[in-house]
């Protein structure tokens, strides 16, 4: 791999999932890590994370973001995990320029949350890329945050790998906890759903995802996990191929559709 600005990178949605997936060699980690390494290295990666909502916009801007456990519950191996990846002032600032005239907050107290950690320590252990974050505005609708992704292209041809993180399907309430659990018919259906109107580039389905009923109302109890994969999803541009990374159900509710556009 080679590069920084001036090739044109891919812009991608993963499904993170559990925050263990940072401790795990599995299909889905793996096909993360090869994800990476197939594509040009970035000259650095803003992510669009699920964990980071907000009221307007912010953008991480610190030298050294922290990593943020953003979690109970699990294995101290867990909270031991650190990602020092470095931040870059200069790349928020071009984010910020970009977004205007909306107004986005150079952010120094946010960091790295595992929406962003437990995906790049498989696709970057070397923490050695730039990283920064852009927060979820919840006040906003979909088709909103779909137009800021488009607004986000040119730092495609500046090196830069856009990366959401969520879950197409996520509702932790009915999960099934037991190991290798069938998902639940209404998950499956939204999640082929996602994926054939993404695969057609039907990016209208995607952004008015409410007018599947009831499979999107169960998949979609709140919109911070949905929300990242329309920005990567924005981000296609019109002969551009979409590729899947990978797919899955896990807990019978949590979808780990991830996929790819350009490359």
């Amino acid at each position: 791999m080679s590069t920084a600005a001036g090739t044109r990178m891919p812009a991608a949605f993963i499904g993170h999932g559990s925050p263990m997936n940072a401790l795990a060699v599995n299909r889905y980690s793996t096909a993360w890590r090869q994800f990476a390494e197939a594509i040009p290295r970035p000259a650095a990666v803003l992510a669009v994370s699920a964990h980071w909502t907000t009221r307007g916009v912010g953008v991480t801007a610190m030298e050294q973001p922290p990593t943020i456990h953003d979690f109970g519950g699990f294995p101290r191996e867990l909270f031991a995990v650190e990602y020092p990846a470095p931040g870059s002032p200069q790349a928020a600032a071009r984010v910020r320029d970009l977004l205007a005239p909306l107004e986005v907050s150079m952010d120094t107290e946010w960091g790295l949350d595992h929406g962003t950690w437990s995906i790049l320590v498989h696709m970057f252990p070397q923490h050695d890329i730039p990283v920064i974050q852009l927060s979820l505005d919840l006040t906003q609708p979909a088709a909103w945050h779909y137009e800021l992704g488009r607004r986000l292209a040119p730092l495609r041809d500046e090196g830069m790998l856009i990366l959401g993180s969520g879950n197409v399907v996520h509702n932790l309430r009915t999960a099934r906890w037991a190991p290798d659990a069938a998902p639940y018919d209404w998950a499956v259906q939204f999640n082929d759903t996602v994926r054939a109107s993404l695969e057609r580039r039907d990016h209208a389905a995607l952004i008015h995802y409410e007018r599947l009923g009831d499979p999107a109302r169960l998949s979609i109890p709140t919109p911070e996990h949905y929300l990242p994969l329309l920005y990567a999803a924005a981000l296609q541009g019109e002969a551009e191929p979409l590729s899947i990374v990978t797919d899955g159900m896990d807990l019978g509710s949590i979808s780990m559709l991830s996929f790819a556009v350009g490359g």
